[in-house]
């Protein structure tokens, strides 16, 4: 993808499980659940929030821990339960007024195929299911929850030169 391709990217749309955390689950004897997330990642959610650029979650899961989650990293647009995830893609354009083309997705599984091929920029992690690698523009380096989602806020920031304004910060 193209440095002008990249630079009309204004959504970046995140799986849960396999991409925010390695896809394991903890189900404790109560019944509820725990996520690993990692922190590498959430810090540049952050970096991409305050660059401009809007993160949404589409999650086949319903679970308090990804609410918690989002909510933490100021997260808004978060879709959970969508079994089919293409319709809350749609309704995410619809609400942000943005074009395919104005949207990078990044999912781990068969669910997440519909999504990577619409997206202007769709991406699997390194640990993904293989029919969804086949249609994405980009494979990570990083598996999912392990730094994946932050080395491709990265790599887009890079490539659209956003980052060294944003390293400013901590280089003082």
């Amino acid at each position: 993808m193209t440095p002008e391709n990249l630079s009309k990217i204004q959504l970046l749309i995140l799986d849960v499980d396999g991409v925010l955390t390695d896809g394991g689950i903890v189900v404790h004897s109560d019944g509820t659940e725990s996520k690993k997330f990692n922190v590498i990642d959430g810090h540049r959610v952050k970096m991409w929030q305050r660059a401009g650029g809007v993160i949404a979650i589409i999650s086949g899961r319903q679970t308090q821990a990804t609410a918690i989650r989002a909510q933490q990293l100021g997260i808004t647009h978060v879709m959970q339960g969508c079994l089919k995830k293409l319709p809350a893609f749609e309704s995410l354009l619809d609400k942000t007024g943005l074009a395919p083309e104005q949207v990078a997705c990044m999912g781990d599984d068969l669910m997440d195929i519909p999504l990577v091929r619409r997206a202007g920029f769709g991406i699997a992690v390194a640990d993904a299911n293989d029919e969804l690698k086949k249609v994405a523009d980009f494979v990570t380096q990083r598996k999912g929850g392990k730094g994946a989602v932050g080395e491709v806020i990265e790599y887009i920031l890079k490539t659209t030169n956003k980052w060294d304004t944003l390293m400013e910060r901590y280089l003082v």
